[in-house]
């Protein structure tokens, strides 16, 4: 069954912006440009999530098949181990978000606008999460993404997407020739029942990196080994 959420709330405060940008003090200026450009997305965005239940047909050496499907991946078919049903997802914060022109030398504009769709993005999966888990209890989740490790490259975004069929008429996400997501506040991965705290950034050593979620773990690599 694959489900279409896309009444998804947007619930950000200038403050929420501020916080993302990583700037605690006051200026007149920026919280001006913040306040202008979070009213005119909210105005248009329309945030959008697709998932489905999906079901692990086989487990075998690093691939794992979900619904006909195979993946490869040493890291996600462990993840899998005891799992029999799946949420593979996709979730955007919409295509509206890129009418919405700003003048290319605006520096500060663009980089505050960067920003609330970003916000918007995390709005819809955070969403997308909150409600799987009050629909299906499945218990505590972890998720992982094409691409967020090299383990599960981002060229996997292909049998992901075969999974729901027409992504782009179901939710406006189309795959770029190099596998990335337009538009490209997008993000795709597998839901799945974990009885340990996983987040790939856990598996990853790269240091500095903004959007890191998770402290390295070296005793956890280890365990994936």
């Amino acid at each position: 069954m694959i489900e279409l959420l896309d009444n998804i709330p947007i619930t950000i405060s200038p403050e929420e912006v501020m916080g993302a940008l990583r700037l605690s003090k006051k200026n007149s200026s920026i919280d001006g440009t913040v306040a202008n450009l979070l009213e005119k997305a909210v105005t248009v965005a329309r945030p959008k999530a697709l998932y489905k239940i999906s079901y692990i047909d086989r487990k075998n050496g690093d691939t794992v098949t979900i619904d006909g499907v195979q993946f490869s991946s040493r890291i996600l078919r462990k993840n899998l181990e005891n799992a029999e049903r799946v949420f593979p997802y996709v979730a955007t914060a919409g295509r509206e978000l890129d009418n919405i022109a700003l003048p290319k030398e605006d520096f500060m504009g663009v980089f505050c606008f960067d920003a609330i769709k970003e916000l918007i993005l995390e709005s819809s999966y955070h969403f997308l999460e909150k409600y799987i888990k009050e629909k299906y209890a499945p218990g505590t989740m972890a998720h992982m993404n094409p691409g967020s490790l090299s383990d599960w490259p981002v060229s996997q975004q292909i049998p992901l997407f075969s999974l729901f069929g027409d992504v782009e008429g179901l939710i406006g996400v189309t795959l770029t020739p190099s596998f990335l997501m337009s538009p490209i506040k997008s993000v795709s991965g597998i839901y799945f029942p974990t009885e340990i705290d996983f987040k790939s950034c856990m598996l990853c050593p790269r240091h500095p990196c903004s959007k890191r979620r998770a402290e390295y773990n070296p005793e956890l690599v280890k365990k994936f080994k």
